[in-house]
This record gives C-alpha cells, structure tokens and sequence, in this order.
C-alpha cells in the first residue's frame, strides 16, 4: 500500500523542505520509492533536486489545475527511484483560481489516486501557513510530520497545527493521522534546545520522534550544490540524523504496508 505523508507547519523556516527532501531521500535509499511533491510556491524542494526554473512546467500548479496527468509532469532525480513534482510562483494564485470549483480540496487526492503502484510513498512539501495548499495536502495524506525548531516560540502554533489536523480528519479525511513531531534545528551547546526537547517531550509525549535533526553546516550548503544532504556528504551528522529518521519512520510502520504502531 502507497503512504501519502505531509511535511506541515505554518511557520516558514522550521526544516519542512530540508526533512521531505531528505526523509525521501534515506527512505528511497532504503528501498522504498518515493515521491516528492513540491507544493511551496517558493519551489523550494525543486531547487533542492537541481531541478531549474525551465524544467518547472508543467508541474504541481498544473496538477491542482487539472491540466495535466500526474504521470506527466514527474521529474527523475539523481536518486534512484525517487521521483519530484516540481513547482514555482504561479501556484500562489491557484486558490483563486479554483475559487468555483467544487470540491476543490480533494484535487491533489485525485490525482494521487491515479497514480500507478511504482511508488510506495508520497511525501508533500507544504508552505508555510494552513490555508488552501495545504488543506489539499491533508486531504490527501495518511500521514502528518511536524516539523518543530527549537526555539523559544517552539509551542506557539502548534495547538493551532493540530486543531486543523483534527478538522480535516473530521470533515474531510478520516484516515489523517499525525505520525510524529521533530525536532530540528538543535544545538547541544545552547540550553534552550534541551529545554525546549524536554518540554515538547513532556506536553507530547511519545509522538515526539526520538530522532533530533541538528544545526549542521553541511545541511545548510548542501541545496546551494542541488543535492540532498545524504547525497552532499553522507558521512556528516545531518545525514546520519536523517537515516535514523527514516529507520524510525519506518519503524513505527508509516510506510509500505508495514504493522501498524500501536500508539
């Protein structure tokens, strides 16, 4: 069975782009073929896989407008069996545009749904904020990750994240869960980052990954060079943090049909 996960947090800035780029990455890697939807106007992720401004059409603004057939706007990466929908600018303007559509919160699903069994998982790079891109993400996902800086404003926002996880599990997709929270950009020589990992441990509890992904350089560089980090330099910690990611994604049984966590 196909897993749909989306990387979601209103706060720009937090990792969502550096997570989905490189959770898909360990994941394909581990023999799990992925797919990668950039569904950030910013066309983050895009740039994250060497994919260039002209490479960008047709691309997710084309899918959410029905224009194009999923199939046809995927893009290869220089990982194997991972595959991206990229975006760009236009895809700011695509709920206005849908504005008379009915249903329009389940276009991203449909077209998901038409895609053929070659990939195990599908993760949704989200922007910033909870509106109409996301919402389709949602809809269309078994699975949330959160992603979560650890900063002092770390809490701030999150009840709102998972207010509108419970809404569009209730409205509009019952199968939505939220696999995990992770803790990202950590720095083991400032306070601030233990205190804000024992605090989101203690009011999350379990649903915290263990894994932390921290502040590292080579995480930083390695989009300027169009690669994920495992590509970029596989042997730095950020790489390793996001291999134990994906052993714990894995592990809770998030993809490929795997036993469901008893959580």
């Amino acid at each position: 069975m196909r897993t749909v996960f989306s990387i979601v947090n209103q706060k720009g800035g937090v990792g969502k782009t550096t997570t989905a780029i490189n959770l898909a990455t360990a994941l394909s890697i581990s023999g799990k073929s992925c797919l990668v939807i950039d569904l950030d106007p910013q066309g983050n992720a895009s740039t994250g896989f060497s994919i260039t401004s002209e490479q960008r059409t047709p691309g997710s603004y084309e899918v959410l407008m029905q224009k194009c057939n999923i199939l046809d706007v995927i893009r290869p990466t220089e990982v194997s069996g991972l595959g991206l929908i990229p975006s760009r600018v236009e895809l700011s303007s695509v709920e206005q545009e849908l504005i008379k559509f009915q249903d329009r919160e389940f276009l991203l699903k449909k077209a998901i749904d038409s895609l053929p069994d070659r990939y195990d998982s599908v993760i949704i790079d989200c922007p910033p904020g909870l509106g109409f891109l996301t919402t389709n993400a949602l809809v269309a996902s078994d699975k949330v990750l959160i992603p979560l800086q650890c900063e002092f404003f770390a809490l701030e926002g999150l009840s709102q994240i998972l207010r509108v996880i419970k809404k569009v599990k209730l409205e509009l997709n019952s199968n939505l869960n939220l696999d995990g929270i992770l803790l990202t950009m950590y720095d083991p020589r400032n306070k601030l980052s233990f205190q804000v990992e024992e605090d989101v441990r203690e009011v999350m509890g379990s649903i915290v990954y263990k894994t932390i992904i921290p502040r590292n350089i080579k995480i930083s560089e390695s989009p300027s060079h169009g690669k994920p980090v495992l590509l970029y330099d596989h042997k730095c910690i950020g790489s390793e943090a996001y291999v134990n990611l994906a052993a714990e994604v894995l592990k809770r049984g998030s993809f490929g049909g795997l036993a469901k966590s008893k959580r």
